[in-house]
């Protein structure tokens, strides 16, 4: 490869930045890191979060030469906090604008330049939508797989395609890294079939000050509450320093922060400090996310109550102490439903750690667990992979169209269960991606370029057809996004009863309603503040929906209208939907028409105080009840209409 190697240059570690990137962990490991990067193809990196990894091993391979050729360093996050954050980070380091030598790639948002970006952040989902274009990663030098042991769906897919895409390419380096990762189970996933080492692993160090680590003594009953009581204690007692919360979603998160918000602010607290929380989840805004990452005014100490999102890649500077509720929200397929659910499950042992290991990074500093020491050593010592838990209809569909015909022989790093496969192949076959004999369909292909969920991508090809695409592209919008409505404190989250907009169709008709009205208003920021709606996420929603027109355009699709047709939208909502139907119970919970289980209409859609007979729904959130999210009224005799192969219909009465 024509290169300019140099293992000795310190690249930019000039100023304050520079000190910052010497004092890393990673840095004393620099050179051996771009030793084994030029010998072997495929490298491990075991480093605890925090050492440097995710911001300095790209930097490192840029100044040594690995992008002279005008090929591009690769990285890849679970995440797309850490992609756009870590892409901030390391174009400040290197004293120039995001999006020259460094950028970022996340779902409808790209700031790289084709011309000048070198090292390029992106999320794992992001990677494989370019590996459909360019199957052998041709652009590439290096491609770095970062908090490998999340084990999330996309990264497996990622590694495993990596796997063959090396077979082809004796050239390209293949950086693992991770926290906590299997390190030897990976170097010998990359190992096997090769009669002479490709892989090697390398171990840095991490922690960088004393961590001390406390426990309830007896089980939580609320961890909301103990969350609160903990931090108040912790600002009314401890010296400065910031906080970081482990919570399990939004809805815990909003509630924490407006209880912090009502404590008085400087109770007790000898360094006289104003407590200042700050939210960090996926549904909200980049720019509401990287308020956490801003520098903590002089007089504050700030509270980021995040989700796990805040567990890896992202390193928040000043955090002193971490409180953890010992729970996570996971996407888990059930097989005998066809259904994926949101469950609010206990953590592994690996992410306690690594979230207790969150503060100490900058001084000593404290963690505290809401949960007894026996309650930890009860935990799984690792997190469950994802692909054993959540639904495989993405992946088979993206291996099909990468034209791996037999999925089941793909090089998983973990094999998923078979029963996932055949629920998978069934609902692409009924959703008519799939031919009889396993092929992508014409529909099929098209779905899988589509940036979206297969059944949203389903939704989407249909509408043309059935005369409301100008209809459905603003309600798969409005479904890529959360936080639709400000709630006022102390309020529950069921505005949609108080708001113009919301309809006895249901939640997705009400969606339409708030776009089209955003739309009129000239998307005012004003107008959305009058009505209680979530400015940034409506502007988020509008820019997925020119993006998604824009996509759609090289199908030369008709841009179809039903001027609003109620019935028409719902019934092509059943063409990806058709598996997510319930009929009422007299006690006002409803039946699945699959399985048969018991399902209730989560408290934030237009229909909770509502009992329609039938009804769709997007998603399931299994908390102490099976929760229907985003749900419409639906007709029953639609179904078989939707899909005749999947339902047995039978006339009733």
């Amino acid at each position: 490869m024509d290169r300019h190697r140099s293992s000795q240059h310190d690249g930019h570690c000039d100023g304050p930045l520079g000190e910052h990137r010497r004092r890393l962990p990673v840095f004393k490991h620099r050179n051996q890191l771009l030793y084994l990067v030029e010998k072997y193809q495929v490298v491990i990196v075991v480093g605890a979060t925090g050492s440097g990894k995710s911001t300095q091993t790209p930097q490192y391979l840029h100044e040594a030469g690995w992008t002279s050729n005008g090929r591009l360093i690769g990285c890849t996050q679970p995440r797309r906090i850490a992609a756009t954050s870590l892409a901030k980070r390391v174009a400040a380091e290197l004293g120039e604008p995001l999006g020259q030598s460094v950028g970022y790639a996340i779902r409808f948002d790209d700031t790289t330049d084709a011309t000048t970006t070198r090292i390029k952040y992106m999320t794992e989902g992001m990677l494989l939508r370019e590996i459909m274009v360019d199957p052998l990663l041709s652009r590439y030098n290096v491609i770095m797989v970062d908090e490998a042991h999340e084990r999330s769906l996309a990264a497996d897919l990622v590694l495993g395609l990596l796997k063959l895409i090396m077979a082809h390419r004796a050239d390209l380096r293949i950086i693992i890294s991770s926290a906590t990762l299997d390190a030897l189970t990976v170097r010998d996933y990359f190992q096997d079939g090769h009669d002479h080492q490709v892989a090697e692993l390398v171990s840095l160090d991490g922690q960088m000050f004393p961590l001390d680590i406390h426990h309830l003594a007896l089980p939580c009953d609320d961890y909301v509450a103990a969350t609160v009581k903990t931090v108040a204690k912790i600002h009314a007692e401890e010296p400065s320093g910031d906080v970081l919360v482990f919570l399990t979603g939004r809805e815990e998160i909003e509630l924490t922060v407006q209880a912090l918000q009502q404590l008085p602010a400087r109770t007790g607290t000898h360094d006289g400090l104003m407590l200042m929380p700050v939210p960090i989840y996926g549904g909200l805004t980049q720019d509401q996310q990287h308020q956490a990452f801003e520098p903590t005014p002089r007089g504050f100490r700030k509270v980021v109550v995040a989700t796990q999102i805040a567990e890896a890649s992202v390193t928040i500077d000043g955090i002193v102490y971490v409180v953890d509720c010992g729970f996570v929200k996971v996407r888990t397929f059930l097989p005998r439903t066809g259904r994926d659910a949101l469950w609010v499950v206990p953590i592994s042992k690996a992410s306690a750690n690594q979230r207790a290991g969150r503060a100490g990074r900058t001084r000593p500093g404290k963690a505290y667990r809401l949960y007894s020491p026996a309650a930890f050593h009860k935990l799984p010592d690792v997190t469950q992979p994802e692909i054993l838990r959540v639904s495989l209809t993405s992946t088979v569909l993206l291996l099909k169209y990468l034209g791996v015909h037999h999925v089941g022989a793909f090089p998983f790093l973990t094999t998923p269960p078979r029963d996932n496969f055949v629920q998978a192949l069934t609902m692409l076959h009924t959703m008519g991606a799939m031919s009889g004999t396993g092929e992508l369909t014409e529909l099929g292909q098209r779905m899988a370029e589509l940036p979206v969920d297969p059944a949203l991508a389903a939704v989407i090809m249909h509408a043309s057809d059935m005369g409301c695409l100008k209809e459905i592209l603003p309600i798969v919008a409005m479904l890529s996004i959360e936080s639709i409505f400000v709630s006022l404190r102390g309020e529950d989250d069921a505005i949609f009863k108080q708001v113009e907009f919301a309809v006895e169709e249901g939640d997705h008709i009400s969606y339409l309603n708030v776009f089209l009205a955003f739309q009129s208003a000239k998307e005012s920021s004003s107008w959305c503040h009058k009505h209680r709606l979530n400015y940034q996420s409506l502007t988020t929603a509008a820019r997925i929906y020119r993006q998604l027109a824009k996509f759609l355009a090289k199908y030369d699709l008709p841009a179809t209208s039903c001027d609003g047709d109620s019935e028409i939208i719902r019934k092509c909502l059943l063409r990806g939907f058709f598996a997510n139907a319930a009929a009422a119970n007299p006690d006002g919970s409803y039946r699945s028409l699959r399985d048969g289980s018991t399902l209730w209409i989560h408290p934030s859609s237009a229909l909770f105080e509502r009992a329609p007979p039938y009804v769709m729904f997007h998603e399931l959130l299994e908390t102490n009840r099976a929760y229907m999210r985003h749900v419409t009224v639906v007709d029953h005799r639609w179904l078989a209409e939707a899909a005749p192969n999947y339902y047995e219909y039978k006339n009733r009465q």
